[in-house]
C-alpha cells in the first residue's frame, strides 16, 4: 500500500509492502536510488515499510526486493514494462 502526503514540490511517500509468507527481508529498489536496494524496516505485524520524501510532477518505477531473492510488484500501484521482460511498479506524483 502506497499513501502520499504532498508537500509543495515534494511529497512524503509512505510504503508499506505485507508479504504473503514469512520473509526476513525487504526492500525497495527504484530509479530515485539509482536502483540501490534500500532496506525496509519490518513491523511486529510481518509487514515492512519505508518513507521517501520524492519531488512531484514526476514518475518513478520501482519494484521489492523480498529475501534478497525474490521481486514482488506494489499490487495498489500501476505497472510499466521493463527491458528485463518482466514490469515495474510505477508511481506517478
Amino acid at each position: 500500500m502506497i499513501s502520499i502526503k504532498h508537500k509543495g514540490k515534494k511529497a512524503w511517500v509512505n510504503f508499506n509492502y505485507t508479504p504473503d509468507s514469512e520473509v526476513t527481508s525487504v526492500a525497495i529498489v527504484s530509479g530515485w536510488n539509482d536502483w540501490e536496494a534500500e532496506n525496509m524496516k519490518a513491523k511486529k505485524d510481518g509487514s515492512f515499510y519505508i518513507r521517501k520524501y520524492l519531488p512531484v510532477n514526476q514518475q518513478y518505477e520501482f519494484r521489492y526486493l523480498i529475501d534478497q531473492e525474490n521481486w514482488e510488484n506494489e499490487p495498489d500501484a500501476s505497472t510499466i514494462n521493463n527491458s528485463h521482460g518482466s514490469q515495474n511498479s510505477l508511481l506517478e506524483l
